[in-house]
């Protein structure tokens, strides 16, 4: 006899587990959200859900999905207004659900991790869960059909996991916790079968034995199919245990920007036409400064606030080139650099006539409040999807990293894939530019001293004037650096200062970037004529340093011919002049007792043929030893060592051949102009195609080879080496072939490719 108790606990095993189930789900997409807000919103709507079917069991079916949708809508409401409470999102009630229900799915797959749980990103887990719990209450306690029942459970389980992705460690703990708690409801016996009786007990015995065999078969075929199933998708499955998840993330497109706001640079010339246009009202705060220190005055040169970091350059244009993820208020945190102290900068903004969508700050920002933001780490940039507005007031607190400026003089920048990015130098640099990069890094070893020396150049040779025209592609540059200074060359507003200084350290082998952003004092307004643009290396262990390489007030510039006369490269060996023989002293006159007669020694037409033909044999000998050590050079090139050492060996054959042909080319160029650089001496010199009847393609190919070593060694293949022996034996011979037959009489004894092999590291 079953107790009324028991009969109670027994009807509250499978709600509690539908509850359970449902709840798990948000467990598991809570490990992406900040907090646990999110969770414990969608704990409250499973158990709303499930106890709203619970409590309308006696009314019509019909009846119970307006009467939960109902509460569901209450539950919502109220799950919305906590959240915007606790991410203080500006607007009413009605403003922020409109704005959740039109951008729900795609600002939860564009939010940065961890998620705030904001009105738009908790809107459809606490909607997806009351659905969820409704109809398998519904399907498992009023039909009776509880495996059908934790479908709805089950599928949003699943979808959970996979809005996750590989943003979260495995959920191991929550999936055994899903399978057991199913397996409770499961085990517990319904309500007829709680009642105690035998179902087919009124039946006659052929019915019932027909009954039984009946259930007998089904319960058979559905061990049959979830063995079977078990043995087909086992595999699969257990092959796929230590695959990376998919990020559904990747599919949707964060938030865009305009031109404007990819590039800033561009702007800055506008604004110094226009200085006294206001864009911003600032208040600054340092909460960390001592107290009797004053919150504005607590560095020389101001506040900046920085709009932009561009990264990228193309010859071009300068870009931000970042990718935003939505935010929330509180922004993750960065690594601060080793040897750098971080101070707290809180400042009150209020937008003026700022237009755009970049969100002007302080350097690097963690906490924003008053505007629903979007954020890039890599660059540290904020913008507003919605675009800046007049009368937008925001409120932004930062990390400000200072670096110990007494280790910068024996600083490190980095090198390698980490940083190609703010390496790369685009193809076309004007020679000019490059010849002073060489210059001021030849004179300058360490680093910070290239980076110095830049900066003083800068700013001891050119003029700031506010109507420069706009622009910093390679020919832009050009102009500023070397244009006649009558003619509007050699000054130009900080958009040309920032876009020189950072595409001459990377010439000199420094990872720079340009900002855009105001120098203000801190407090009051910020004018456009404020707005300025300024340049950043990165060191070891100290982060991102600036640099100002605008002239001091009242400097008069001095001409840049005093420091840098643009010359021609050095003649190559094969064209050298020939050295001019120095005049002898005026010889001795020669009497006649001076000459040996024939009777007492050898004549004299003897000895000059005998000292003629010695002098042509080791003359002789000598081009055959020359002749030698260049083949046995050309072939320990090319077939010994391992295939990275052929295919860079291949490449100094290529060079050489360049040098020997009087096209010599640089040690600073990257292959791909090398390769470019080879082409055209083929076309210049007029000679035919190689490499199997063509030009440029085999040259590539080489450079390509010779990347593919430099990134990734012995990663090199026995034919990929063969193939370049193959491409460079076929362009030194027909760069050969177009040369005179004297010079190609000397090209295979011509010494240059020994003195450079032998002053090259192996």
């Amino acid at each position: 006899m079953v107790t009324g108790a028991a009969r109670v606990l027994r009807a509250a095993v499978l709600p509690l587990a539908l509850i359970g189930l449902t709840a798990l789900a948000g467990v598991v997409l809570g490990r992406v959200y900040a907090g646990g807000l999110l969770t414990w919103l969608v704990v409250g709507a499973a158990a709303g859900s499930v106890l709203v079917s619970v409590a309308a069991r006696r009314l019509p079916s019909w009846l119970v999905a307006p009467v939960s949708v109902a509460a569901m809508a209450g539950w919502t409401l109220w799950s919305l207004r906590l959240a915007a409470t606790r991410a203080d999102v500006p607007g009413g009630l009605l403003e922020v659900t409109a704005d959740a229900a039109r951008n729900g799915i795609p600002r939860l797959l564009t939010a940065m991790i961890p998620v705030e749980p904001t009105p738009d990103t908790v809107l459809v887990p606490v909607v997806a869960a009351w659905l969820a719990g409704l109809a398998g209450a519904e399907v498992a306690l009023r039909t009776g059909r509880v495996l059908l029942g934790y479908l709805p459970a089950a599928g949003l389980y699943a979808a959970a996991l996979y809005v996750v992705g590989p943003n979260a460690e495995p959920a191991v703990g929550s999936t055994v916790a899903f399978v057991a708690v199913a397996a409770v409801g499961l085990a517990t016996p319904t309500r007829a079968a709680a009642s105690g009786g035998d179902p087919t007990a009124e039946l006659t015995p052929r019915v019932r034995a027909a009954v039984r065999l009946r259930l007998a078969a089904s319960a058979a075929l559905g061990v049959a199919l979830v063995v079977g199933s078990v043995a087909l998708l086992g595999p699969v499955v257990a092959g796929q245990v230590d695959g990376r998840p998919v990020d559904p993330r990747r599919y949707v497109e964060p938030p865009q920007v305009q031109t404007l706001d990819e590039n800033p640079l561009i702007r800055i010339s506008g604004w110094a036409l226009h200085p006294e246009q206001k864009l911003l009202d600032v208040s600054t705060e340092r909460p960390d400064a001592p107290p009797d220190t004053d919150a504005a005055a607590d560095t020389s040169p101001g506040v900046r606030i920085r709009l932009a970091v561009l990264s990228d350059y193309d010859g071009v244009t300068w870009r931000v080139g970042a990718t935003y993820r939505n935010a929330g208020r509180i922004l993750p945190a960065a690594t601060a650099a080793r040897d750098s102290t971080v101070r707290t900068v809180r400042q009150r903004i209020s937008v003026a006539e700022l237009t755009g969508r970049l969100l002007p700050a302080v350097a690097t920002p963690r906490e924003v409040s008053g505007a629903r933001v979007a954020y890039d780490p890599a660059s540290g940039t904020l913008i507003r999807p919605e675009g800046l507005a007049p009368g937008l007031r925001y409120t932004v607190t930062s990390a400000e990293e200072r670096p110990d400026l007494n280790l910068l003089a024996t600083a490190n920048v980095p090198a390698g894939g980490e940083v190609a990015r703010v390496l790369r130098v685009a193809d076309g640099v004007p020679d000019p530019m490059r010849r002073l990069a060489g210059q001021l890094a030849e004179e300058n070893g360490a680093p910070f001293a290239r980076a110095s020396a830049i900066e003083q150049f800068l700013a001891e040779h050119y003029r700031v004037v506010a109507d420069a025209p706009s622009g910093h592609a390679y020919p832009n540059l050009g102009f500023f650096l070397f244009g006649p200074r009558n003619g509007g060359g050699q000054e130009g507003t900080s958009e040309q200062f920032a876009a020189a200084f950072a595409v001459l350290g990377r010439l000199c082998g420094l990872p720079t970037r340009v900002v855009v952003g105001f120098r203000t004092s801190g407090q009051g307004p910020v004018l456009a004529g404020d707005a300025y643009a300024w340049p950043e290396v990165l060191f070891d262990g100290l982060g991102w340093v600036s640099f100002d390489p605008l002239p001091r007030p009242n400097d008069e510039p001095r001409p840049v011919e005093e420091d840098f006369r643009p010359t021609p490269e050095d003649p190559p060996p094969s064209e050298a002049p020939a050295p001019t023989a120095e005049p002898s002293a005026s010889p001795e006159p020669v009497t006649a007792a001076d000459v040996p007669s024939g009777r007492d020694g050898v004549s004299t037409p003897v000895l000059v043929a005998a000292g003629s033909g010695g002098l042509l044999l080791v003359v002789g000998a000598f081009l055959l030893t020359l002749l030698a050590m260049r083949r046995s050079l050309t072939r320990g090139r090319l077939v010994r060592g391992d295939p990275g050492q052929r295919i860079a060996g291949a490449w100094r054959e290529v060079t050489d051949a360049l040098r020997l042909a009087g096209r010599p080319v640089g040690d600073d160029l990257a292959a791909t102009e090398v390769a470019g650089h080879a082409r055209q001496a083929l076309t210049d010199t007029g000679a035919g195609g190689f490499g199997g009847g063509t030009d440029g393609p085999a040259v590539d190919e080489l450079a390509a080879l010779l990347n593919r070593v430099g990134f990734a060694p012995g990663a090199a293949t026995a034919d990929q080496a063969a193939r370049a022996a193959e491409v460079a034996t076929a362009y030194v011979t027909t760069l050969r072939s177009a040369r005179p037959w004297w010079r190609r009489l000397l090209w295979s004894v011509h010494p240059a490719p020994l003195r450079r092999a032998r002053r090259s590291p192996r």
